[in-house]
């Protein structure tokens, strides 16, 4: 199974570099990274050109442990955009979005992943797992999943990737206990922990250009909620985030991010409501008191 991952970047020549790193020492996997530039001025394509030769060192090789890179860099109208173009050029046969101030957890991350969506291979990871079987689709009975979701935590700093990694958490996002009930309060399970199969893409579409900020948690609550794919959780910590994004940064941003999770809600047919929705920050609470301790 190859996984194509997908990083939207705008001016990131700041923190890039990690991400990139992050998922070039990547083991036991058959990768393939797509890098979507938005035209960036500030040395962020300089970057991606050298990491582009580092990244031949590291394709070829033997199955279960390639490596591929693609780029491109040009206007584009926001991140979402950015995502779907990268979508078009994955050939994978699962998608993941890796942001450009984040980082993998670790170094078999993604082995890890990949071992989820094949439960036949599970010789390791078997405590691990658990499936969610009130979201099981009509159109997968078998044992396999469409998505694969899990735990990210949010550090502060970390110039390097063992830096970031072993930088103190501030919160912890855990998925162990999402249903799909949640999504009536705007709760999903964390888009960086979220993987799905590429078919679902042609399926049921990409990302809607119509959200400025929440276009992920539309995407995830149509696929999980609405078409009702087949998820399993993995009990990993698997993307350290930098505090800052776009959905972290302060009351305004969570103003539009609430209205448009309303809007996202009723386009998917969930009852909601504002007043509903604002009940989400109780279950955030849960990320800053109990912080889980870095894993090592």
């Amino acid at each position: 199974m190859k996984i194509s991952l997908i990083t939207a970047c705008y001016n990131s020549a700041g923190t890039i570099r990690t991400a990139m790193d992050s998922v070039l020492e990547q083991k036991c996997v058959d990768v393939e990274y797509i890098v979507v530039d938005g035209g960036s001025t500030d040395g962020t394509v300089d970057m991606i050109k050298k990491f582009e030769v580092r990244s031949l060192e590291r394709s070829g090789g033997e199955v279960g442990n390639t490596f591929e890179f693609k780029w491109l860099s040009e206007k584009d109208r926001g991140m979402y955009d950015a995502i779907n173009k990268g979508i078009k050029m994955s050939t994978g046969d699962v998608v993941g979005i890796l942001n450009a101030d984040d980082v993998l957890a670790a170094d078999d991350t993604l082995a890890k992943i990949v071992s989820a969506f094949n439960p036949s291979k599970r010789t390791t990871l078997n405590s691990q797992l658990s499936t969610d079987n009130s979201s099981a689709p009509p159109l997968l009975r078998s044992s396999a999943v469409d998505c694969v979701y899990a735990d990210i935590r949010f550090v502060r700093e970390g110039r390097t990737v063992d830096e970031v990694r072993s930088a103190k958490t501030v919160r912890y996002c855990s998925a162990k206990c999402f249903r799909p009930w949640m999504f009536r309060f705007a709760v999903m399970v964390p888009h960086p922990s979220f993987y799905c199969r590429r078919e679902l893409f042609a399926k049921f579409g990409a990302y809607s250009l119509d959200y400025r900020i929440c276009a992920d948690f539309e995407l995830v609550m149509r696929y999980m909620w609405k078409h009702r794919i087949r998820s399993r959780y993995l009990n990993e910590d698997v993307v350290v985030m930098r505090m800052g994004g776009a959905s972290t940064s302060g009351v305004r941003s969570n103003i539009v991010i609430n209205r448009e999770d309303l809007k996202a809600l009723k386009a998917n047919g969930c009852w909601s409501a504002m007043w509903l929705i604002y009940f989400k920050y109780l279950f955030k609470i849960w990320g800053f008191v109990f912080v889980r301790r870095n894993r090592s």
